[in-house]
């Protein structure tokens, strides 16, 4: 797993991508974690993104025992971890608030998560997972590949460091960082995890996110916060609203 981690004492935020992202994603809140969190961070490229390695198996439970194992080395019993996930991160979150993969959170916060799926969605994420990773013939097409599976055309380009690890050169041209098997996540069962949680989870949205809405975040959570105008990836948009979120609860 490759990870990034800065801060000291007791208490450990975990901060956890979305798919197609790296751990870059969280740049902007690494940024300020000095001032805006009391602890230490950890950033993780998620399996089968970014320098992470591959593995068999991409379903909901199998990341978030990935990244128990992961995260157990820098958990310290005296002080608390809070998970911050991202869309898939935020799912993982959720599995990980279960207590069932070998660390049980304080907190959990997820954003942008999308609770709604239909069945050519899930259709096409499973053709997208058996095909092999498209090969670019240069660096500019494959950025520009990247930002668009990423979410983040319009707010990044490949010069931002939140696109980091996006992409990889190959023999033959250059393609994702991401295993395309990634894709075969399936149908995550949100209703089931939100209500196994051991823990307090917090949802919300930025207010533009097209993935979403708040009244589907809602069902899952009365109490979902509206993070402000901003699209599916309000970290990269807005981490200064993000980091009074998570500040409010903890």
């Amino acid at each position: 797993m490759y990870m990034e981690q800065g801060g000291e004492g007791p208490d450990l935020l975990l901060m956890l991508h979305g798919m197609g992202a790296t751990g870059a994603v969280w740049s902007p809140m690494c940024a300020g974690a000095g001032i805006r969190w009391a602890g230490r961070w950890v950033v993780l490229d998620l399996p089968g993104h970014g320098q992470s390695g591959r593995q068999d198996s991409y379903a909901i439970g199998q990341y978030a025992a990935t990244v128990g194992r992961a995260a157990l080395p820098h958990v310290n019993p005296a002080g608390r971890l809070v998970v911050l996930g991202h869309s898939l991160g935020g799912v993982i979150g959720l599995a990980l608030a279960t207590g069932w993969f070998g660390v049980t959170p304080h907190q959990v916060f997820g954003a942008g998560i999308k609770i709604a799926w239909s069945d050519d969605e899930l259709r096409r994420m499973d053709t997208l997972a058996s095909q092999p990773a498209k090969t670019f013939s240069t660096e500019e097409d494959a950025w520009e590949r990247y930002l668009k599976v990423s979410g983040l055309g319009g707010i990044a380009n490949a010069a931002t460091p939140v696109v980091t690890r996006g992409i990889q050169r190959g023999a033959d041209g250059w393609r994702l960082a991401m295993d395309p098997r990634a894709n075969a996540v399936g149908k995550p069962p949100l209703s089931e995890l939100a209500a196994l949680a051991r823990c307090p989870v917090h949802l919300g949205r930025g207010r533009d996110d097209a993935l979403v809405t708040m009244g589907q975040i809602r069902a899952l959570d009365p109490n979902a916060s509206d993070l402000g105008p901003h699209g599916h990836n309000v970290m990269v948009e807005a981490p200064a609203r993000v980091w009074d979120w998570v500040a409010s609860f903890t």
